[in-house]
């Protein structure tokens, strides 16, 4: 039974877990993936953690601790900033184990961890490995990374890998890029390391051959996750694009895969109003994700950026459409895995704002930050830590725009805001981008943290379910201290 309202990003402000691979097991969902640190120089310089919550109460999750140490992989490079645990997938091996899939930096090998519980401590296992002993990456294949790991319904077993952004750093031990589209190995069940077949490609278009096709524009980058609904494979992966995740289909797990549509960008690009990343709803950068179903319902997992760079990313997830075999591009909201819109009552932190951007839209980022001018963005106090959930909305200067998706704002009356900074002006609240303001919010210059509040008044049958806000006046920041929370009351 549901007992808490689901938030996006749906894991605490403080924590950072990206490349989400999302498995139910019992009456759970466990979410698998990367660990970036706030503020990191990199990418996945954390430890993986691991974060559940029951399959009826998706706004209830736990953190159920550290499970595997880069250290504990005998091949791990001494330096960790440059070669950090990458995008893990899990499978429960017919042993009833459990296997965790991971690329490390530095290594071109793809390792296995075990453990007898989904989010126990897991143990070094080995390396995927051919018949002769020798680990997969090591006979001049094309770059193994991100490795998606499925086991079919009749035990078979098959792991899928690739990168293929030529020239990109990660590339300069000399390793080929994917230029063929992603790679599929089957392996033994048995010992759940060794290749019986393999590496084929699987039909997902690289580059190159995208051209003409219904890929092209979306082909092959990484992030390789295969799901299979009502008999039909569904490889799941990010494009070239980077922000967006596509899917293929296929009545075959090695083969034949045909382009689906994209399943969500982490700018909104592709949806209605949004032609283009230079549209863009927020900041955008890479993603990596994939889907699960619940009940007849399918929620599709991916991740968003924060502090001005790639490297500080947060898990979000969404409930997706999916009819007649086809999935439609779910939107970014800040009810994700709510079921509806957010309760009119209450407070809610800034940092659930789906859409933010200023005057001059927003930006694909990089690993170095970008400046602050003009630019609202999210940050937290402090460095990385496991508690405090403090991130905010910084910088929200003259006509940037927060957007929350979605409210149910039927009973609500009033709303206010809670800012410290030098901005003075208006804070205007819409149901909708353009649209007739319901609420002005006058704020003035506060050191400490101040609540400023208005009346609202939604028009009609008071059933509006989106909420924005922008700023007009003399809102300027330039230091990144400005601090806003929303808190509709009743």
């Amino acid at each position: 039974m549901k007992t808490k309202q689901a938030l996006n990003p749906y894991m605490p402000s403080w924590e950072y877990v990206p490349d989400a691979e999302p498995h139910v097991v019992g009456d759970r969902v466990y979410v698998y993936g990367s660990h970036d640190i706030f503020n990191g120089l990199n990418f996945c310089l954390g430890d993986y953690v691991c974060w559940s919550a029951p399959v009826n109460d998706l706004g209830n999750w736990r953190y159920e601790g550290c499970i595997y140490k880069r250290e504990q992989d005998p091949a791990a490079p001494r330096i960790r900033l440059t070669n950090g645990l990458a995008a893990p997938d899990m499978v429960q091996g017919p042993d009833g184990r459990f296997y965790l899939y991971y690329f490390m930096g530095g290594t071109k090998m793809i390792s296995v961890a075990v453990c007898d519980e989904p989010a126990g401590k897991y143990e070094f296992y080995g390396y995927v490995k051919y018949s002769d002993g020798i680990a997969i990456g090591k006979k001049n294949e094309p770059f193994q990374f991100d490795p998606g790991i499925f086991m079919d319904d009749d035990g078979k077993l098959y792991l899928y890998t690739g990168f293929a952004l030529a020239g990109n750093p990660i590339l300069l031990d000399g390793s080929k890029p994917t230029e063929h589209g992603p790679m599929c190995f089957e392996l033994d069940p048995s010992d759940m390391l060794t290749v019986l077949n393999g590496p084929s490609y699987i039909g997902v278009a690289g580059e190159k051959e995208s051209i003409g096709t219904p890929y092209e524009g979306h082909s092959f980058l990484e992030a390789s996750s295969m799901r299979k609904f009502n008999g039909t494979y569904y490889f799941i992966y990010s494009t070239m694009n980077s922000h967006e995740l596509c899917y293929a289909t296929s009545d075959s797990p090695v083969k034949g895969f045909q382009y689906g549509g994209i399943l969500v960008s982490n700018g909104d690009v592709g949806l209605e109003g949004v032609p283009d990343v230079k549209h863009a709803r927020c900041n955008t950068g890479n993603t990596h994700g994939s889907i699960i179903e619940l009940n007849g319902k399918y929620f599709v997992f991916y991740h968003r950026h924060s502090n001005r760079k790639q490297s500080s990313r947060q898990a979000m997830a969404e409930e997706i459409r999916f009819e007649d075999g086809k999935f439609y591009q779910a939107e970014m909201t800040s009810c994700g895995l709510n079921g509806g819109p957010l309760e009119g009552k209450g407070s809610y932190p800034s940092y659930i704002a789906c859409n933010l951007y200023g005057k001059k839209g927003t930006r694909f980022l990089s690993m170095i930050k970008h400046p602050k001018k003009g630019c609202p963005y999210l940050t937290q106090d402090g460095k990385d830590r496991e508690s405090g959930p403090d991130q905010y909305i910084a910088n929200m200067c003259d006509s940037a725009l927060a957007g929350f998706k979605y409210f149910d704002l039927s009973e609500t009356k009033e709303i206010s805001v809670a800012i410290k900074g030098r901005a003075e002006g208006t804070l205007y609240v819409r149901t909708s981008e353009n649209g007739e303001a319901i609420a002005e919010i006058s704020i003035s210059p506060s050191k400490e943290l101040r609540e400023f509040s208005s009346d609202i008044h939604v028009s009609g049958n008071k059933e509006a379910e989106g909420a924005g806000a922008s700023a007009e006046g003399d809102t300027n920041r330039s230091d990144g201290q400005q601090h806003a929370d929303c808190h509709p009351l009743l």
